[in-house]
């Protein structure tokens, strides 16, 4: 039994690393009904500028409280997501207003290779460890209940509550605020939202920072995991059949999902692992998602579309 608890914690907070991610695609989808190629460039470029700004800005500074120089380094990475979001919307998406939605697709590749080149120009290529101070050590929970204990990594529990808290705040921001509301009525109609003076520029302003904000957390926790390097744009690919799964307009969907393929992703490499030669954990959530897509392509919480004519 606590084997089992080991790998369906540890399941969970794979799974809300994965929402974290997923998040910054339905972000921009809800906003522009166009699905988010530069989301993994963006986590790279956040992850990039925190790594570097956290060694350069106590140096600067000479501030000697690691804390302080974390938060003084990730309120300036916030700022450069922010204006980064702002040359988008001021130097492409501006343009593209009312454009199909191939064209937006097409303009996002577009983006990813900028922003990767840009990222790496500015911060460097090399290899870079990011320190926010959360413990690395496993220790044993429930020890008077199983014998052993269960065996769970703090990293993960930290990572998986900074993501939680993320999560609920987004979720609330959609929910009840006129800004969300007005994102969703974008996505629906880019025309209708400007004829009733829904301002198209200043709400895709807004919900890339919020998608660049997501970026930046999801960069601080999966470099503080693996490191810093250019293969931290391929974690984006992990979230693609989380979206798939949970809908691509869905912010709740994006959790659940993410809980449901993390889950999965570590039962299945641990009980049917053995049994097939290991590496299920690669595959499984693309399966999944496939399976999805054959029967159910708007996902659990996705908006079924339905063409009148």
């Amino acid at each position: 039994m606590a084997f089992f608890l080991e790998a369906l914690l540890g399941g969970l907070m794979a799974g809300m690393l994965y929402s974290l991610v997923a998040l910054g695609f339905v972000l921009i989808f809800k906003a522009s009904g166009v699905f988010n190629f530069a989301q993994g460039a963006m986590v790279l470029f956040a992850a990039l500028a925190m790594a570097r700004l956290s060694g350069w800005v106590p140096a600067l500074l000479g501030i000697e409280n690691k804390l302080v120089g974390n938060i003084i380094a990730f309120l300036i990475a916030g700022v450069i997501m922010f204006a980064l979001a702002w040359l988008i919307e001021r130097l492409v998406l501006r343009h593209l207003v009312n454009q199909e939605g191939a064209t937006l697709l097409m303009a996002t590749l577009g983006i990813t290779y900028f922003i990767d080149g840009m990222g790496q120009t500015i911060f460097g290529s090399d290899i870079y460890k990011i320190d926010v101070g959360m413990p690395k050590e496993p220790v044993f929970l429930l020890e008077g209940v199983f014998q052993g204990g269960v065996l769970v990594n703090l990293e993960d529990v930290y990572a998986a509550c900074v993501a939680a808290v993320l999560v609920a705040v987004l979720s609330l921001f959609f929910q009840k605020t006129s800004t969300g509301r007005a994102l969703r009525a974008v996505a629906d109609d880019h025309q209708a939202a400007q004829s009733i003076g829904i301002p198209l520029n200043r709400i895709w302003v807004i919900v890339w920072f919020v998608a660049g904000v997501t970026a930046l957390v999801a960069g601080i926790i999966w470099g503080s995991k693996l490191g810093v390097q250019f293969s931290l744009t391929t974690v984006a690919l992990r979230a693609l059949p989380v979206i798939i799964l949970g809908g691509l307009t869905s912010v709740p969907g994006a959790i659940i999902g993410g809980l449901i393929i993390g889950v999965g992703e570590k039962l299945s490499e641990v009980y049917l692992g053995p049994y097939v030669g290991g590496g299920i954990e690669i595959w499984f959530a693309y399966v999944l998602a496939l399976v999805f897509l054959l029967f159910r392509p708007q996902g659990l919480f996705g908006e079924k579309i339905i063409d009148r004519v």
